[in-house]
Parts: structure tokens; C-alpha cells; sequence
């Protein structure tokens, strides 16, 4: 018999990378999507399944057969319904639909420093899917990353939309003095990773970074050089840099940068001192996609919400 794995967001960005995996090595996988009519592109390889949340049995239903679930489902900001509680709820169903379907573990991917005593809903909604899971009957791969980079330019948002904003405009805002620290983490190597532990046993927490650390004046600057900006580097009050990012989320129609993404990045949220897991290096694949990251600006509502 066929062994049947099931990615949540298998035609999103690190979900995408996991399912081309996971069908190398010949397993038959399943997606559960919150986009199931858009264009499938793993064909007939890959069926696809609405979440159906709001159907605790159905969705049980369409995780019978399989033995490990793979989670990418997260939001990365409140929109509409779409807010980091409900996203709580939603992955607290699917982790007890995926009990009474009889799936054996759960490969998590959830954030770096995620804590219940956070005063951020991001941080704070990640602790508790983990406690969540943790206290369920499956057996679990809990994968920590920090900021993800590559495959293709524009993939990412974080490290393109900083290439894409040092390709137009005069200037870039820099929240204080921007020494916080950030450890980028390939999503090649997130794949690989998550599909390893898959076929594991073992109860695990990995902190999943990557080789290099940098303080994200660092960042900017190896970004800049990347894309031969002359953008003036300035370091202005949080707020402003704020406000600077919310007055461009106009003009491209996106949320940009919100409060508590300033917040968990200056906070050093973004940066954990362990062995990392991930091999390739942020510099070489920004000298390796020079001309193509940035070019074009990266939505989050245009990827999940249009």
C-alpha cells in the first residue's frame, strides 16, 4: 500500500518545496488548501482538498489514510476574518482532526522564540499551536525558522521587497540603529529538513536557521550591494520607518510591514544562537540571483487574499 502524506498549502512557497520531495521519493500526497480551484501545478500527482475547518468531519476525512501531516498554515497578519485566533482555532482542529483520522505524526512549522507570554499575536498564536500539538496524541517534528530566502527571486518576502525597495526609491529607512540580529534559513534546506524528521519518530523541537548571522544593517547593506543601489542607508525612530512602509502599502496595495513585525524584528525574535541545520549561505544565493530579486514586488495580499 501507497504511504500517503498530507501538506497543508502544497502550492504555496515552503509547502510547494516540501511536496516536490516528498513525490522524489515516491509518496502519494494530498493538500488541504484554502485556494483548492487555483491552478494545481503538481497536476494529477497532487489532489487537492479545501481545509474545511468549518467541517471538523470532513476535514477528518480527508486526512484518513495518511501517517504524517505536514503544517506550513499560518497567516502572517490579521486581514478581515483571517486573524491570528481564528488561525489558532483552525490548526487547533486540524491537529484533532488528524487524531481521529488516525495520522501517526506532524511536522510543525512554526517560528522562531514563539512564547505564551508574548504581547505579540504572532509569537503568542505559535505557542500555543505548539502546546497545542505537544499535549495531542501525535507524535511531532516542531521546525523553528527564522526569515526564509530563495529558491526563485521573488518567492520570499522579506529579502525581495527590501531588494525591490532599494531598486526605487532614493532612500531606505532602517528602524533605529539596526543592530538586531537575523539568521536567514534557505527554503531548500526547510524542505529538506521537515521531510527528514517526517520519517522520524522521535518528539522533536529544531531551531531551523540557517549558517549566517547578520544585524539587519548588515542585511540591507549585502542586499544593496546585491542589486548595485545607490539608495542612501538611513537610520531613522521606529515609527517613522513605520509609517514610511504603511505610506508605500498604498501605493502597491499590500500590508508591507505591520507594528508587531517592527517589534519581533528589533526584538531579536528573528535570530536564534544554535547549530544551524541549513547549509546554503544568504550571500551566495544573493551574488547567484543578483538580477532577478527585487525586480518585481512581493504581495501577501495578492498571494492569499485576490
Amino acid at each position: 500500500m501507497d504511504e500517503v502524506h498530507v501538506v497543508t498549502g502544497a502550492f504555496g512557497y515552503t509547502g510547494r518545496y516540501i511536496t516536490r520531495r516528498l513525490l522524489a521519493r515516491g509518496i502519494t500526497v494530498k493538500t488541504l488548501t484554502g485556494h483548492p480551484d487555483r491552478p494545481n501545478p503538481f497536476g494529477d500527482q497532487v489532489s487537492a482538498m479545501p481545509f474545511n475547518f468549518d467541517k471538523p468531519a470532513e476535514l477528518t476525512k480527508s486526512l484518513e489514510g495518511a501517517s504524517v501531516l505536514y503544517n506550513t498554515y499560518w497567516v502572517r497578519f490579521s486581514h478581515g476574518q483571517n486573524t491570528h485566533e481564528r488561525a489558532v482555532a483552525n490548526t487547533q482542529t486540524l491537529i484533532r482532526a488528524a487524531e481521529e483520522a488516525g495520522v501517526k505524526r506532524m511536522v510543525h512549522v512554526s517560528i522562531a522564540k514563539p512564547s505564551l507570554d508574548s504581547t505579540l499575536p504572532y509569537y503568542r498564536g505559535k505557542a500555543i499551536m505548539e502546546q497545542t500539538l505537544r499535549e495531542s496524541k501525535l507524535s511531532y517534528a516542531i521546525l523553528r525558522p527564522t526569515v526564509l530566502f530563495g529558491v526563485e527571486a521573488g518567492e520570499d518576502v522579506l529579502i525581495n521587497n527590501i531588494a525591490w525597495l532599494l531598486r526605487r526609491f532614493p532612500a531606505f529607512a532602517i528602524p533605529g540603529a539596526g543592530g538586531y540580529k537575523l539568521q536567514p534559513i534557505y527554503v531548500e534546506d526547510l524542505a529538506d529538513l521537515a521531510v527528514s524528521v517526517g520519517q522520524q519518530s522521535e518528539n522533536v523541537v529544531i531551531n531551523a536557521v540557517g549558517p549566517e548571522i547578520f544585524t539587519f544593517d548588515e542585511l540591507v547593506r549585502l542586499v544593496a550591494k546585491a542589486v548595485n543601489s545607490r539608495a542612501w542607508i538611513v537610520h531613522v525612530p521606529p515609527g517613522l520607518a513605520l509609517a514610511l512602509a504603511q505610506l508605500i502599502s498604498l501605493l502597491v496595495g499590500d500590508v508591507m510591514l505591520t507594528g508587531d513585525e517592527v517589534a519581533g524584528l528589533m526584538g531579536d525574535l528573528l535570530f536564534v544562537d544554535s547549530p544551524p541545520p541549513g547549509q546554503k549561505r544568504l550571500s551566495e544565493w544573493l551574488a547567484q540571483n543578483a538580477k532577478e530579486v527585487g525586480a518585481r514586488y512581493a504581495s501577501e495580499l495578492g498571494r492569499h487574499f485576490k
